[in-house]
């Protein structure tokens, strides 16, 4: 790696900057990016999925966060780039660090078309607007060789009886916000976004069912910029009369032209490139979150029932897989990989599977502090009949996404490992329990699943829950619960979420229990004054009664655990073998307070 950042600093030398960002980011604001895009893991050798590379001409630096603090300093060991672990108190962050690197004189080079608008003026207004130069052409391309090809995997439509909505109606929803705006026309970036609003569906972004996309929404019209080979068939006839489909090329030509005709374009600055603002320059740019993005969120009733019913399958490929593990580890030959890879053997064999939605945290003792683990690039440790077992996996279905994470004791657990694991449980118990008025935003909430560790001078460094997309990708907002990345956001009706509560002992063990909710309407506090909401499950898996302390439970919360526990056996076991449904009985017997 120390050879690549080498020779990126003499194309920048050539370039007349003095120092280069690469973000993880690509032209879309993508999580999971493209291999024809992974420019910072190759430049850098980190293969996080959030993190940002600083070159200067004498040193280089990786900005990531607490997830991924652990495989940062392993990935990078030897590369000559010095980590920064965004969040703890003292450490910069890359503007201020660049700002002192280079001084009074030098500039900063930036790909437009992988900074938002939002993060190029929160740069501009730290180094000096004169100070970052947009490039015309992105330099890690310049030494990247053998990059691999733009995907060109075909579109696909998602049926309308998991969609539950047209994508006329779709668009005739976006154009009544446009009109209240003012705008004459929406510029859409996002691949969710795109896919949400015209009920297609692709292969192009690893884990997230996505095609590599623009759109543009006029107020009469609407167009799809993709790639021609993409396009099938039944793309033509679904979006007949709907959209004109145009080359992805093409998306440049529109933008100038609405430029030229100085319409008013509305823009999410959160996510819209610069790239995209700067093709806009002639217009009136009306910069504020894109509707697509809210009306997203709330899933219909078509979509929540899509999510239940894949939840059923997913349970059902859990308890045969943790029934499998259990008898399994103490026969030897297991490992983290191997592990995973049985999970996903099981969800394949589930109706309508149609991949993974993230790659498996599969972790065995030390390995689960490591928050983002990936085996595939660790060590691949075997698991034995002694410690904690971590498994944070999930699965695409044609109606429904996944997420869940439980944590398995292989072996007698110590006492400060079941103290820990009850206080993640407790927290996130009581998220589950919690009734808030409308209008609660998950930043308010997140104080709740992490008060029991912190009676105990504890925490845990990452969110407590995250939006969840409708067969589409696994994190997706507005909404979050969590004060590192609040939005300020209601929970609405309608909602999916995660509810993630964690524990992190370094070099040790690490602990979480993850289901995903959606919100609903409270309707035993509900009155004609004020409407109260809750947060309904949706996964259906057991939690590790050999990890619970019942002292530290409440009886509410006790009672809460079985139920939940009566909920999965009655609901799966009709699904399961003999053996499997055994193993769920055991699993799920009431546990005495």
């Amino acid at each position: 790696m120390a050879s690549h950042v080498d020779e990126l600093r003499a194309v920048l030398k050539d370039l007349g900057v003095s120092a280069y960002i690469v973000p993880s980011q690509d032209p879309h604001q993508n999580e999971y990016v493209p291999g024809c895009w992974q420019r910072r893991a190759y430049v850098s050798g980190f293969t996080g999925s959030a993190g940002d590379l600083v070159v200067t001409e004498e040193r280089a630096g990786l900005w990531t966060d607490s997830r991924y603090f652990i495989q940062a300093e392993a990935e990078l060991e030897g590369s000559g780039i010095e980590l920064f672990r965004m969040g703890v108190p003292g450490t910069p962050n890359p503007h201020e660090w660049l700002r002192r690197a280079l001084g009074e004189a030098g500039t900063v080079g930036i790909d437009p078309q992988l900074f938002s608008c939002e993060a190029v003026a929160k740069m501009q207004r730290i180094l000096g607007a004169d100070r970052v130069v947009c490039l015309e052409q992105n330099p890690v391309d310049l030494i990247w060789p053998s990059r691999e090809a733009f995907p060109l995997s075909p579109a696909e439509v998602w049926p309308l009886p998991y969609a539950g909505e047209t994508a006329a109606d779709k668009l005739a929803r976006v154009r009544r916000q446009m009109a209240a705006a003012g705008a004459d026309a929406l510029a859409v970036t996002t691949l969710d976004a795109v896919a949400w609003l015209f009920n297609i569906r692709g292969r192009d972004v690893p884990f997230n069912p996505v095609l590599l996309s623009y759109a543009l929404v006029y107020r009469d019209r609407a167009a799809l910029f993709v790639r021609q080979e993409k396009v099938t068939p039944a793309l033509r006839e679904h979006l007949a009369g709907l959209a004109k489909i145009a080359d992805y090329d093409d998306f440049e030509r529109h933008l100038t032209a609405l430029s030229a005709a100085k319409s008013r374009v509305m823009i999410d600055p959160e996510t819209a490139s610069q790239w995209v603002a700067d093709r806009l320059r002639g217009s009136v740019l009306v910069s504020r979150r894109s509707p697509v993005v809210d009306l997203k969120a709330v899933k219909n009733e078509a979509e929540l029932s899509g999510f239940r019913n894949a939840h059923v399958r997913d349970g059902v490929a859990m308890v045969r897989f943790l029934s499998w593990l259990e008898e399994a580890v103490p026969k030897g030959g297991v490992t983290e990989v191997s592990a995973a890879d049985r999970l996903l053997a099981f969800r394949a064999e589930g109706d309508l599977f149609q991949g993974e939605s993230f790659g498996a945290i599969s972790a065995f003792g030390a390995h689960g502090a490591i928050v983002h683990y990936d085996p595939r690039g660790g060590d691949d440790a075997p698991l034995v009949p002694a410690g904690l077992y971590l498994i944070d996996s999930g699965a695409q279905y044609l109606d429904g996404t996944t997420d869940i994470t439980r944590t398995v004791a292989l072996g007698a657990p110590t006492s400060e490992q079941k103290d820990r694991f009850t206080r993640v449980l407790k927290g996130h118990i009581d998220l589950a329990l919690t009734a808030f008025p409308a209008g609660t935003c998950g930043t308010q909430l997140d104080t709740i699943a992490r008060k029991p560790l912190w009676d105990a001078g504890l925490n845990y460094g990452h969110g407590t829950g995250h939006g969840v997309g409708a067969y589409l990708n696994v994190h997706e907002g507005p909404q979050a619960v969590s004060y590192y990345r609040g939005t300020g956001v209601p929970l609405k009706k309608g909602m999916v979420i995660s509810n993630e509560p964690g524990f992190y002992k370094a070099g040790e063990f690490g602990i979480r229990v993850e289901n995903l909710v959606y919100v609903v309407r409270d309707d035993a506090r509900s009155t004609d004054e004020m409407e109260f909401l809750r947060l309904e499950n949706l996964t259906l898996c057991p939690i590790d009664g050999r990890l619970v302390l019942p002292a530290l439970l409440t009886s509410e919360e006790l009672n809460y655990l079985n139920r939940y526990h009566e909920t999965v056996r009655e609901t799966l076991s009709p699904l399961l073998e003999t053996a499997e449904r055994r193993w769920l009985e055991r699993a799920t017997r009431t546990i005495p307070s």
